[in-house]
């Protein structure tokens, strides 16, 4: 159970990191699907800032902060139930799966971070 926490957790961290430098980036794809659901480009840093916190935060709990990790954990998924619920908002359905892949990953870190904090 101990490895599959690592693996999920490192592929949770890395996802995030790669949409990150995207949003810092400013990439295509990015500020396409940002306007399709109404968000002001002047978010993309403050959101990116976000998803680095959790990534850093996950990273703590593999490290051994269990409480930070599990926090994390929570607040990516925080901000991906708000992700998921902006698709749904501005009825952008066909790319939905890209929040839903980020939350899941996020719910799954989240669950055996706490397993593994218990």
């Amino acid at each position: 159970m101990f490895i599959a926490y690592i693996v999920v957790t490192v592929i949770t961290i890395s996802a995030n990191v790669a949409i990150v430098i995207a949003d810092l980036a400013k990439s295509k794809f990015v500020l396409a699907n940002s306007a399709e659901v109404g968000l002001p480009r002047s978010w993309l840093p403050w959101l990116a800032a976000l998803k680095a916190a959790g990534a850093a935060g996950l990273l703590l709990g593999l490290l051994g902060a269990d409480v930070i990790g599990i926090a994390a954990a929570a607040g990516l998924v925080a901000f991906y139930v708000g992700a998921v619920g902006a698709h749904v908002r501005a009825r952008v359905f066909y790319n939905v799966a890209f929040p839903g892949g980020f939350l899941a990953l996020a719910v799954a870190s989240l669950a055996f971070a706490i397993t593994q904090g218990s």
